[in-house]
């Protein structure tokens, strides 16, 4: 009899960085005989290791870890891919009666996983050479304030430095003429993909806060500065969307000598701070999910977990 992908069971951790979802979920997959799904943005890029927190090679030799290092860092990848490319290994899994955990941080992939996405237009490629070469002209703000412009609702929920958020904002009002808030508004997102038992971690925020400077530092230690230049001697140009990611942007400016390395450390992890805040305003808006602290609730999400898959 065939499967409904409705009705496959799904575990989903999520949670702000540094709260502990990889170290969490890797003992849970090995307790549990489950096999992880990436869900971080930043990892499914090849080189990028040490500024992406990816987990250790030993660990994904002892549990399957998928949708890691699955692009070079010049490629794109989007939140339709993510969907598409996990859902197909939560299908392949369920047919061999395995389960998989869905596991990260980029809260945009966990949604269009599990309720799809709004019918955009494809990407148009002539268009968004424009854009850009209309933000190098005219300064990094400038797009955003276009944005402001003709779709305040949707600025108001992108940074101003995500570039690539916004471009893709602008394209689809300039190839539909509609803003694109007012079609996710008319989507409303209320697909139902898997049967999902969505968790999420929390710790005190300054636990949170001092594991952030902490694996900073170990970035800084383990030679995130030693990548970067690989990368760049590899050919990877500084314009590509990864390099404007956390970690990265400010090293490269200390490494073309714009910041002291104290003043790019500090920097990373005051921006690492916000940055988790602003996932945990975003997980927050789910209703579905069922929060638990650490360490002290670490066997209750076990006991949760098994009780969800029946084993």
């Amino acid at each position: 009899m065939p499967i409904n992908r409705k009705n496959i069971p799904l575990v989903i951790i999520q949670g702000a960085t540094a709260v502990g979802k990889s170290e969490l979920a890797f003992e849970l997959a090995q307790q549990l005989g489950m096999e992880i799904i990436n869900a971080d943005s930043m990892q499914v890029y090849r080189g990028m290791d040490i500024g992406s927190a990816k987990p250790a090679l030993k660990e994904r030799h002892v549990v399957t870890h998928h949708l890691i290092d699955i692009k070079d860092p010049d490629e794109e990848f989007s939140a339709a891919q993510f969907k598409d490319e996990a859902g197909d290994i939560i299908f392949a899994l369920a047919q061999k009666l395995k389960y998989a955990l869905v596991v990260g941080g980029t809260g945009f992939y966990i949604r269009a996983l599990t309720k799809g996405l709004f019918p955009a237009p494809s990407a148009d490629l002539k268009l968004r050479k424009e854009l850009k070469e209309k933000e190098k002209t005219h300064g990094k703000w400038h797009l955003y304030k276009e944005l402001e412009k003709i779709d305040i609702e949707a600025a108001s929920k992108i940074h101003p430095n995500d570039t690539f958020r916004i471009i893709r904002a602008l394209e689809v009002f300039y190839l539909t003429g509609k803003p694109i808030s007012e079609q996710q508004k008319k989507h409303q997102f209320k697909h139902t993909y898997f049967n999902v038992l969505k968790i999420g971690l929390l710790r005190e925020r300054k636990d949170i806060y001092h594991r952030i400077e902490e694996w900073v530092d170990k970035m800084i230690k383990h030679g995130l500065e030693d990548e970067i230049k690989q990368l760049l001697k590899s050919g990877y140009p500084t314009t590509i969307k990864p390099f404007k990611s956390l970690g990265y942007k400010q090293m490269l400016s200390f490494i073309h000598g714009e910041l002291s390395l104290d003043e790019a450390v500090e920097l990373i992890k005051r921006n690492t701070k916000r940055y988790a805040k602003r996932q945990l305003t975003w997980f927050r808006k789910d209703s579905e999910i069922r929060w638990f602290n650490l360490p002290e609730q670490s066997l209750e999400i076990s006991e949760t977990i098994r009780k969800f898959l029946k084993i």
